[in-house]
């Protein structure tokens, strides 16, 4: 039996914008991040990152100086462009992004969740996400972006939740890679989920041409990577 439609396009109640919310954010999404690490594998193989705070610094440090300058204006910026029906504009802000992964497993990382956001998101009955799947430019954080303005979601509540996933996807790789305890993972989720608030007012308060960060760190661990002789993640 063919299940009911789910009615997108009118507005949604702040109870239900919510419950949406949750499930673009939830650990069961089958879009295959958990076997990602973003570079955090290999600052534990060249000893980095080797315990609680080495983490919090790796992770904080992203979060701070990278997802504040790119990911959340971004993520406002692709928001701005699907509730406008500008796809012209929707593409340019996802290749900017796309063109921000310094390496080609990062860039790889990226349209492998973006396709699989495109697939779910289609099965939801969100159909425009489907002509996302094979797209050059197509990003998870695109794909984000249009099931977020979709359910009525506002930037700054999208943006929150964006990085809270992030989050939680880096500690849930740092549980399995330097390894942390799951209490001492719940104790960093406890920390930096403070800062959350703050990155983002800073991030949605970027004009068009400071988007961008630098990440060498980050860039080098990724490259490194690709030739790891023994690894769990993909990235």
């Amino acid at each position: 039996m063919r299940r009911p439609a789910m009615d997108t396009r009118t507005p949604t109640d702040g109870a239900l914008a919510d419950l949406r919310l949750r499930q673009l954010t939830s650990a069961t999404l089958p879009v295959g991040a958990f076997a990602y690490s973003q570079g955090l594998e290999t600052a534990v193989e060249l000893g980095w990152v080797g315990d609680l705070p080495q983490a919090a610094a790796w992770i904080g440090g992203q979060l701070q100086h990278s997802l504040a300058r790119v990911e959340v204006p971004l993520l406002a910026r692709l928001m701005a462009a699907f509730s406008a029906e500008d796809r012209d504009a929707a593409m340019h802000w996802s290749g900017l992004l796309l063109a921000m992964r310094d390496t080609a497993e990062l860039r790889a990382q990226e349209r492998a969740l973006a396709s699989a956001w495109a697939v779910l998101l289609g099965d939801l009955d969100l159909d425009d996400a489907r002509t996302w799947v094979d797209l050059p430019q197509r990003t998870a954080l695109a794909l984000f972006a249009l099931a977020a303005t979709r359910f009525r979601i506002a930037p700054p509540t999208a943006a929150q939740a964006c990085l809270w996933a992030w989050l939680e996807a880096q500690v849930s790789a740092a549980v399995r890679a330097v390894p942390l305890g799951h209490t001492a993972a719940q104790r960093l989720l406890y920390e930096l989920a403070q800062d959350i608030p703050a990155v983002v007012a800073s991030g949605l308060a970027v004009a068009d041409a400071d988007i961008g960060a630098a990440a060498p760190a980050l860039a080098i661990a990724s490259c490194r990577h690709e030739t790891q002789y023994s690894r769990l993640f993909r990235s």
